[in-house]
């Protein structure tokens, strides 16, 4: 995300869940994102009881479960797609239980080996991270934190202090794909949080379209977008539909991204 910030161009984020619509489309799927712009991917881990997600993200992470995803799957599908592509950074997103099941050391060498950049666990926050960051260190794997309408300042401080790549900053206190985001409050928010965090800050939660897109990527080091892309997605009926699909929904809001930049550097 520093390399972005540094060329000026604002980060495009797809967040879709491991697995869904169906495990072996995923890594065309994810190399079709990134042929429509995305900067970075954020790869979700299903998980059976996702409380920071929506019922579009929650009932994803159902399918993928029947399909059998687990994260050794999910970590095969990076595997396959950095055959491909060795440069987009991948960040895993997921809950605490699955990896504390699967063993912390383990999955940091695993996931580091299948060529994941970073790790966003919801539920651990940055006080209660302290026996997590040395694994990720050791294995050269950032770790991503999430702020909110609600983070206290205690919390933004040492946010600040450990976060790493980028903070991921929730537009508003709820469930992704909530339905109202307003922009002017967003705004004022995430320039009051730039003055106290030292990483670039992605925001998400909400985004749908490209104008709500190019409006936070005024504010904004880069723009996340989950519940509308998972719910185009599970819509298709086949492989080549669920590319077509990925690249028809990213690329309108990635020439929007770059057009509200254009304009704000103008």
């Amino acid at each position: 995300m520093a390399e972005l910030k540094a060329i000026g161009r604002t980060g495009l984020i797809p967040f879709l869940t491991a697995g869904d619509p169906h495990p072996d489309w995923m890594p065309d799927i994810l190399h079709a994102l990134v042929d429509s712009g995305a900067d970075i991917v954020e790869l979700g881990m299903p998980f059976s009881d996702p409380m920071a997600d929506g019922p579009v993200i929650q009932k994803s992470s159902e399918r993928a479960l029947a399909r059998g995803m687990t994260l050794d799957r999910t970590l095969a599908i990076v595997r396959q797609f950095r055959e491909r592509d060795a440069t987009t950074p991948i960040v895993l997103m997921g809950y605490l239980n699955p990896v504390e099941y699967y063993g912390w050391e383990k999955f940091a060498a695993n996931a580091k080996a299948a060529g994941v950049d970073g790790l966003l666990i919801v539920d651990c926050p940055p006080e209660e991270a302290d026996s997590v960051r040395p694994v990720l260190a050791r294995h050269a794997l950032d770790q991503i934190f999430l702020a909110s309408p609600t983070t206290t300042d205690a919390r933004i401080v040492t946010m600040g202090e450990l976060a790493q790549g980028y903070v991921y900053y929730v537009s508003f206190a709820g469930i992704t794909g909530a339905d109202v985001l307003v922009m002017a409050d967003v705004g004022a928010r995430l320039d009051a949080l730039r003055r106290q965090i030292r990483v670039p800050i992605a925001v998400g939660f909400g985004v749908k379209t490209a104008a709500q897109a190019a409006a936070l990527a005024a504010h904004a080091d880069a723009v996340v977008v989950g519940s509308a892309l998972v719910e185009q997605l599970a819509a298709a009926t086949s492989l080549t539909d669920a590319q077509q699909r990925a690249r028809e929904f990213l690329q309108p809001l990635r020439h929007a991204v770059d057009a509200a930049r254009s304009t704000e550097i103008a």
